[in-house]
Formats: structure tokens, sequence, C-alpha cells
């Protein structure tokens, strides 16, 4: 029998109360409130490497979730991405307890030069010993251009286009200022890096500049593994060339097949090879011992949640309000400056608000699975298969719970089929994903581009 390839985790969080799944903060098991104190996160780190999990998926917002009824009123009441604190700054106690555990961070482009983000990113990879990833996010949010002294948001093309030059200008940062066996570290001859290994770089891009050394020695992987969440056309272009792990929505397999499809063709067309991105889908799950224990635990955390949180999460993402119209009117899916790939599923189906509440009845909007652990490994089985995905952002319910009764019931099950490791591979987290070694491929934009090698 063919080996089938083994199924990729992350672990789906953020450094809030509610994150997808809204209102389950009130579970009295819930202890998502404790997000501000270190040992939440430590013993999830803990927790995910006990259950070989390949990395912690740490999402991000700057601005307020404020479309919805034009407010912050129901964003504040069920804690809606707010409060929300820095995800990086939780990196390196949760890799101090684990040796494996990769981490996926997201961080705005817009919000910092990419001079001194180059430095933040080199020292947490080298905290990790070669663990972290980058999740790259233009922003979608007008509250938090605001924030930042700004009228609204780029446009959305533009904000693709602004990322490229600062990916262009990090990429001349971590792959090209320092050269290999620049570090001597002889203190015979008290000389610790070569001076004439380490070059100034010069970027003059449409967006940014820069003159400058980088100030960090090459770290495990040089430049992070990179993340990205933008399926629009330009979304699907941005990836092609420099996403490595792309998450993506899909409502069913067949729609992950489709999605899947375009970005490895769009990968190709880039001069890439399609297994070049592993490609993760966001869902739920809610497991038990056995089919009906899990769903009277669904049961029960649906009667916590809180449908209209929900929508009003999926208001900001789509740009629309959705409170001006009632239960049956048909809702006006226009363009709109927010993402664009976030509304398709709804304008396509003409979904009305009275549907998009039935859909959010956990609180939020992914595909959700619910069984024994058997039954859902041979769910995950069918979306990896059917879909042609590489793995899942596993997105959380109520907290510590089903992290802990994911690795209890569905690991060993996803084991006994062989569709999930036994023990973590060694080597840094682009290598266990790609198998190809710490650093990014030679066919990659970071090592090919002409604005990088310029």
């Amino acid at each position: 029998m063919t080996a089938r390839k083994p199924i990729l985790l992350n672990a789906f969080t953020m450094n809030c109360v509610g994150h997808i799944n809204h209102g389950l903060w009130t579970h009295p098991r819930d202890r998502s409130q404790d997000y501000t104190k270190l040992s939440y996160w430590t013993d999830l780190a803990r927790t995910l490497e006990a259950g070989l999990f390949d990395a912690v998926f740490i999402a991000d917002i700057v601005g307020v979730y404020d479309v919805y009824r034009s407010s912050i009123d129901l964003t504040a009441r069920e804690t809606i991405q707010l409060p929300v604190n820095d995800p990086t700054l939780l990196v390196p106690a949760m890799a101090a307890v684990t040796r494996h555990l990769g981490f996926g961070v997201t961080v705005n482009i817009a919000l910092e030069h990419p001079y001194t983000f180059a430095r933040r990113f080199s020292t947490l990879d080298h905290l990790t010993e070669g663990r972290i990833g980058w999740n790259v996010v233009t922003g979608y949010l007008d509250s938090a251009a605001r924030a930042t002294g700004r009228d609204a948001m780029d446009e959305h093309n533009e904000r693709y286009d602004r990322a490229d030059d600062y990916l262009d200008l990090l990429y001349k940062l971590w792959e090209t200022s320092w050269e290999e066996g620049s570090v001597k570290q002889d203190k015979a001859a008290r000389l610790y890096a070569d001076p004439d290994a380490i070059h100034e770089i010069r970027h003059d891009g449409p967006y940014y500049r820069s003159r400058g050394y980088h100030l960090c020695e090459p770290s495990p992987q040089r430049t992070p593994v990179l993340f990205q969440a933008g399926t629009s056309g330009r979304g699907q272009r941005f990836a092609a060339r420099h996403a490595e792990c792309v998450f993506i929505m899909a409502s069913d397999p067949a729609a992950a097949r489709r999605t899947s499809r375009q970005l490895r063709e769009a990968i190709v067309a880039a001069g890439r090879r399609p297994d070049d991105i592993r490609i993760f889908v966001g869902i739920s799950v809610v497991t038990g011992a056995t089919d009906a224990e899990a769903l009277d635990r669904l049961d029960e955390y649906v009667a916590h949640a809180n449908p209209e949180a929900g929508l009003a999460h999926f208001a900001a993402g789509s740009g629309i309000d959705f409170s001006r119209y009632e239960l049956d009117e048909e809702i006006a899916y226009g363009p709109t400056n927010a993402i664009q790939s976030t509304t398709a599923a709804a304008r396509q189906k003409r979904l009305t608000r009275r549907q998009l509440l039935d859909g959010l009845k956990l609180g939020g909007r992914y595909p959700l699975v619910v069984g024994s652990g058997k039954t859902v490994a041979e769910e995950l089985r069918r979306w990896t298969e059917d879909g042609e995905i590489d793995g899942f952002n596993l997105t959380r319910t109520v907290v510590p719970e089903c992290w802990h009764e994911f690795v209890k019931f569905v690991v060993p099950a996803l084991q006994e089929r062989g569709l999930y490791k036994t023990r973590y591979g060694e080597g840094t987290l682009r290598h266990r994903l790609f198998g190809e070694g710490d650093r990014l491929p030679s066919r990659h934009a970071g090592l090919t581009s002409p604005a990088v090698s310029e």
C-alpha cells in the first residue's frame, strides 16, 4: 500500500480571549481569560508538543472590529479579539519549554519598517533555534489605519504591491547582508566577525528605502518560514512568489480542492514546484471518547456560543454591516476594501443574515467536525485527500480542554491510520515541513529576484 503523506497540524490561536468561535469564553470550563498569564501559554506549548503539532499559529490584528452597528459595543461585550496583546512576545517563553514545536506569528507590514522588523524575526529565529515562521499580512481594518495616523487602508491591490517591496528589502537583509562564514568567533585572533563579509544593503523601492547592514548575524533559517493567507487573485500572485505555507478558507473538500489547484498552478507559473507550498484549511473540531459524547459536548458548547458575535467578526472581514439588513433581506455583497476572498462563498450562495447566523452556531465560520477520535480522523483524511491539502489550522473552542481532547482522542486515531507522525523529525521548522534543509530553496524569490540581487 502506498504510504500516505502525514497530515500537518497547526494550533490556531490568538493572544486574546475570543478568537474564532465567539461566546465560548462564557463556558464554565473555559480558561481563555488567563491569556495574560505566561503559564497559560507555556502549558499550551507543552500540550501541543506532546501531541506532535507542527506549529502554533498565533494570529493578530491591529485595530478593532467596529463595522457591525458602527461601534465596538458587541466587540467589547463579547471580547471579539478585543483586548488583544502582542503575539511575538509569547514565542521565547513557549520555545523555552519545547524542543520541536514551531511558531507561526502574524505581523502586519503596515506598522513597522522592514529594517527593524528584520532584526526582530532574526532574533526570534535565533532564540527558537530555527522554529519561527512569519504570517505576512497587509491589514484590512480601517480602524487600524486611523489609529496609526492614516485616514483609511490603502487600496487592496496596492497593499500587496507594498508587501512585495517589503519582502524584497527583507530578503536583502536576511539573505545577502552577511555572507556564509562571516562569523568567525575566533578569540585568539580577536575576530568575532569578518567585516569584509558583511555588506551594506541598498534598497530604493517604490515604497521603502534603506541603506544599512543587517544588525543580526545569520540565524538558522535566515528568512523565517513564510506563511500567508490571502487567496484573492492578487493574494494568490503574492503567494506564488513568496509563500511557503498558505492558509485557506473552504466550506468543504471540493472548495478546498479548487483553491489548492489554483494556488499550485500559480506557484508553477512563478517558476516554483507545486509542492513548494503547504496548504492548510481552518477547521474546528469537537471530539470525545464516542460520537455520542462529542455530540453532547457540541450541544453544551453551542449553548454558550454567540452567533451574532461571529457575524460581527465576519462584518469586519467583509466590510459589510450586516446589522443594517433584516433577517431574510438580500444582502448587497459589493466590492469592499477589506478581505476580498472572505465574502466569496456568501456572495455565491446569496446568503441572508438569517442563513449566516445559522452557520455560526458555534460562534465562528470554520467547517466543524464532530465525533470520536476515529470519526474525526476519517473526516480529516477525507479533507486532505479530496481537498488536496496538506493539513489544518485547528481552531480553539473551550480551552484548554479542546487541545487536551484532540491530543487524547484524535492524534492516536490519526497515527493508527498512518496519517500522522509518531515522533518529530530533527532540524528547523522549514526542514521539517519540506525536508530540503534549513534555508530558502534556490528557486524562491528571496534568492532569485532581480530586486533582491541588484
